[in-house]
């Protein structure tokens, strides 16, 4: 059947191969290991001869070609494995067993200084006779060929399978019911999606060296927003992928595309994040590196198909359910979605299948009480006007009214409008986001609002305007009493001031049309500021006619010493030429003049260098190989002229290659690299420790070695 397929065909040697497209389906086939004749590839002809003598075997010749090929045919026989272990030692025996059953464990480049692993009872015996084959130095773990693992299963064994799909279990949910589930969840995130890109207007949150916002910037917005960081992730990716967001040199700005998003209805707002989410490349509540650390969001990660049919299949199990039914665990629809798309990868940090997915789809409100709502059968239908219809049912309009409390707090059903959530946010602090926002009034709030160019009476109207009913007196008594503070004391920058005793003399200075430049202003008759520096300013009076003097910040006067410039060590007396025992003590008394080194002077060289010297160019002026090259030079900013000549000659040639590489936790690792594809600033390639395609960032490759 596969055959007829052409999934699998066999090749010259008699072994079936199989087609790439199955292939990346296992990463080890039926939990087979390679073949003895690739585990042995490495071995030397003395090894192999040792093996066969334990084994009894006399090759046909003593060439390393006939000795693994006797091993291989020895090996080949299930009568004959068998046979054999049945002579082993009993710990010999459960160890085979047993790892004949188990995934073999997927192997990869080794750091520096790891510690050889320790042969396990029973394992020495199977090694000495090719039952298991052990890293020439010694890392990891005994692997085990296909031909012994197959042997050991025996005749009878078959590949799990199970034809029929898991059963989910379910508990009543009625249309009603799931309808009501699915608009508070929709009216919640639509209010955090509000809250948080309105944070992401009013403050642009930084961008990381190498590239999306980290977890400070992310923190800092979910605290702002009143809102956890998995809605936060979602709301950001989905809000970038719909252009709401975008890169601004180093910071993510809100585009001209939000302006619009902002203006619009709860229930257009949120269709447009929906759609967008539906279609994500990844899924935002489980990005995690390889050592499972969280990485940036909107880190620009590269297209995962697998995401999209994963998020596809998760609606399309849940439909599966009979009407009026849902998933009574969603662990359940999980595990059914595991057995609807296999080739879906799971996250890592998941506790049960797709957990992070299910609760990004409850988040949403594609699913509520373990089935799918309306706006989840018409992200499936791909139902544009049914999803428009269903947002709209599902979210009432923006709200433009606030209910005020005696308590200084503002509470807003539902999704508060632009409008009101501008007003609200500029003169109270956000308490609480979701189907219901609530902001608090205070002393600090009031007068940040006042700083901002508010008046009193303008607040006061532009609340009353909004209120339902009239505004609170404790509101109103805040407002002016608050008011009535603001601005007694003054601040004015200024970069030195001037003072003297007579008036008249600082009021002509001030008239002086030559010292306009310095930005002279009169606090009182003898006290000027002025906005140029003191030394600058010393200068421009003493121009002027007139002669200033400096003071210290005691209020003494400065004296102005011209100041001593001396060598910081003597010029060392010329050599003479020739030799001899006069020149050898000349150099020596120079020497120890040499040492006489004035400390003062030394002190200030130090201080006056600059913080941080230019970074070197590691070319230098020298050209490029290639175009590849240069490419790798301008962004892999780690590397050294010849790592990075190193990395663009693997690259053009299409050879394997070792980097050391730091991932965006700060840890650091060795990856074994094969079929790179360049893609800046990214690099493509199979990653020989996961055993996968990974995506590996310039910047972040420190070092290149040979394969």
């Amino acid at each position: 059947m596969l055959s007829d397929c052409a999934l699998v065909w066999p090749d010259g040697d008699g072994r079936l191969q199989m087609a790439a497209a199955l292939r990346g389906a296992w990463a080890s086939p039926l939990g087979l290991d390679a073949p003895l004749r690739q585990l042995l590839a490495g071995s030397d002809s003395g090894e192999l001869g040792r093996m066969l003598a334990k084994l009894g075997v006399r090759p046909a010749a003593n060439r390393k070609e006939q000795r693994l090929a006797a091993l291989v045919e020895q090996h080949g026989d299930p009568a004959r494995v068998a046979a054999l272990v049945a002579q082993a030692p009993a710990a010999t025996r459960e160890l085979l067993g047993r790892r004949a059953l188990e995934a073999p464990e997927q192997s990869g480049p080794v750091p520096f200084g790891t510690p050889r692993a320790e042969a396990g009872p029973g394992e020495q015996w199977a090694v000495e006779r090719g039952l298991l084959v052990r890293d020439r130095h010694r890392y990891g773990p005994a692997r085990m060929p296909a031909e012994v693992a197959l042997a050991l299963r025996g005749p009878d064994w078959r590949a799990p399978f199970v034809p029929v799909p898991p059963e989910v279990r379910s508990v009543p949910a009625t249309g009603p019911d799931v309808e009501r589930e699915a608009a508070a969840a929709s009216m919640a995130f639509a209010a955090h999606a509000v809250s948080v890109l309105g944070v992401c207007a009013a403050a642009p949150p930084a961008r990381l060296k190498a590239g999306g916002i980290g977890a400070r910037e992310l923190s800092r917005i979910g605290r702002a927003a009143r809102c956890e960081e998995v809605p936060v992730r979602l709301v950001l990716e989905a809000a970038g992928a719909a252009g709401l967001l975008a890169r601004d040199g180093e910071r993510v700005t809100a585009t001209a595309a939000y302006d619009t998003w902002a203006g619009e209805e709860p229930a257009d707002q949120f269709a447009v994040l929906l759609r967008a989410w539906w279609a994500l490349p990844l899924t935002p509540g489980g990005s995690r590196d390889e050592d499972g650390k969280a990485l940036p969001a909107l880190a620009g990660a590269p297209p995962c198909e697998d995401c999209v049919q994963a998020r596809h299949g998760l609606l399309a199990a849940a439909s599966r359910l009979p009407a009026g039914e849902g998933a009574a665990q969603p662990a359940d629809l999980g595990a059914l979605l595991v057995w609807l798309r296999p080739l879906a990868d799971e996250l890592p940090q998941d506790a049960t299948p797709f957990a992070t997915l299910v609760e990004e789809a409850e988040l949403l409100g594609a699913l509520a009480l373990g089935a799918v709502s309306p706006l989840g059968a018409a992200l499936l239908a791909d139902d544009a006007e049914a999803l428009a219809d269903a947002c709209q049912r599902l979210l009432p309009a923006a709200s433009g009214s606030a209910r005020f409390g005696s308590d200084l707090t503002a509470v807003v059903a539902g999704t508060p409008s632009a409008r009101l959530f501008e007003l609200l946010d500029s003169v109270a602090d956000r308490e609480a986001a979701g189907a219901a926002s609530v902001w608090r009034f205070s002393p600090g709030s009031v007068r940040r609002a006042l700083d901002a160019g508010h008046t009193p009476e303008a607040l006061t109207t532009g609340l009353a305007a909004v209120a339902v009913g009239p505004l609170p007196q404790p509101l109103s008594y805040l407002i002016q009493d608050t008011a009535r503070r603001h601005g007694r004391v003054r601040v004015v920058a200024a970069a030195c001031v001037i003072h003297g005793q007579e008036p008249a003399l600082l009021a002509e200075l001030v008239a002086q049309r030559e010292l306009g430049h310095l930005g002279l202003r009169q606090l009182a008759p003898t006290v000027l500021i002025s906005g140029t520096p003191a030394d600058r300013t010393l200068a421009a009076l003493r121009a002027a006619g007139y002669a200033p003097v400096a003071e210290e910040s005691d209020g003494s006067v400065r004296i102005e010493r011209a100041g001593r410039h001396r060598a910081a060590g003597p010029v060392p007396t010329p050599r003479r030429p020739g030799g001899g025992a006069g020149t050898q003590r000349t150099d020596a008394r120079a020497a120890d003049a040499g040492t006489a080194v004035d400390l003062r002077a030394l002190a200030g060289r130090l201080r006056s260098a600059p913080a941080e010297l230019p970074e070197p160019d590691p070319y230098d002026g020298r050209p490029y190989a290639s175009d590849t090259e240069e490419i790798i030079a301008g962004t892999a900013r780690n590397l050294s002229f010849t790592d990075a000549r190193q990395l663009a000659h693997a690259v053009d040639e299409g050879l394997p290659i070792t980097i050391e590489y730091v991932a965006t936790s700060g840890s650091a690792t060795v990856r074994t690299l094969s079929r790179l594809g360049l893609d800046s600033p990214y690099l493509y390639a199979w990653c020989h420790l996961r055993d996968d395609e990974r995506v590996f960032t310039l910047s972040r490759i420190h070092g290149v070695m040979p394969a």
